[in-house]
């Protein structure tokens, strides 16, 4: 049994692989030939190539798997990525976007935007890394403008404020959001569904229609992906 990709029926360029041995795994469509960003497998299919998507790597993989009936990432478009560590789900959000979107990353940790430049933005022309505190948008609002989506995943105290500034700020009308919610980074003394629950109204004070709440168990524990829109 050879490899077989074909299209995820709900999310324009990502991919459902399967493999050898029949298993099926994420994927999406290789930005840059022959170059793995963390270690995943690259498979080729009549011509093209992917990235095989880890879901104990990547949020994103994770909560697609676990069922979202939204992902608001489109082709095209333009993406402020809050958190975006050393690139893995970054790298994959570049995939979707493609050649003509960009993904803006925003990353306070020296050492990991340093990883993000030198293995993922030096070959990727449609990401661009910000060395910056999320927590503080006015101070990259000049390298910025306006954006279509907003993924957040930052290991902070008020994670849906921080969101919620930075999609005042560069957020379009109508654009989309989706946030990472860590307990445990915000109150190791509440249960996570309490924690949850009070960053989720955050958000809907600030103006944001909750679309869909999904935790993120086995993957990730104490954690739940939030997608709304402004």
């Amino acid at each position: 049994m050879g490899v077989n990709v074909k299209a995820h029926p709900l999310f324009p360029e990502i991919y459902w692989v399967t493999l050898e041995d029949g298993s099926r795994k994420l994927g999406t469509k290789n930005l840059v030939h022959g170059k793995a960003v963390y270690g995943e497998r690259l498979v080729k299919f009549k011509g093209d190539e992917y990235r095989l998507w880890d879901p104990y790597r990547s949020k994103l993989a994770a909560v697609i798997l676990k069922g979202l009936e939204t992902v608001p990432i489109y082709p095209n478009q333009r993406v402020l990525y809050l958190g975006a560590a050393s690139g893995t789900t970054a790298s994959h959000v570049s995939d979707i976007v493609g050649e003509e979107g960009h993904v803006y990353c925003v990353e306070f940790a020296s050492r990991s935007l340093r990883d993000l430049v030198n293995s993922v933005c030096v070959l990727r022309y449609n990401m661009s890394p910000i060395l910056a505190d999320a927590r503080l948008p006015e101070t990259y609002s000049r390298m910025m403008e306006r954006v279509d989506d907003i993924y957040c995943d930052v290991a902070q105290p008020e994670q849906a404020r921080v969101l919620a500034d930075n999609a005042d700020m560069f957020l379009a009308d109508g654009g989309w959001v989706m946030l990472a919610i860590k307990a445990q980074s915000i109150d190791v003394t509440k249960e996570p569904s309490v924690v949850f629950k009070n960053e989720i109204a955050v958000l809907e004070a600030r103006g944001f229609r909750i679309n869909e709440v999904i935790g993120l168990e086995p993957f990730d524990k104490a954690h739940a992906m939030v997608v709304a829109q402004k």
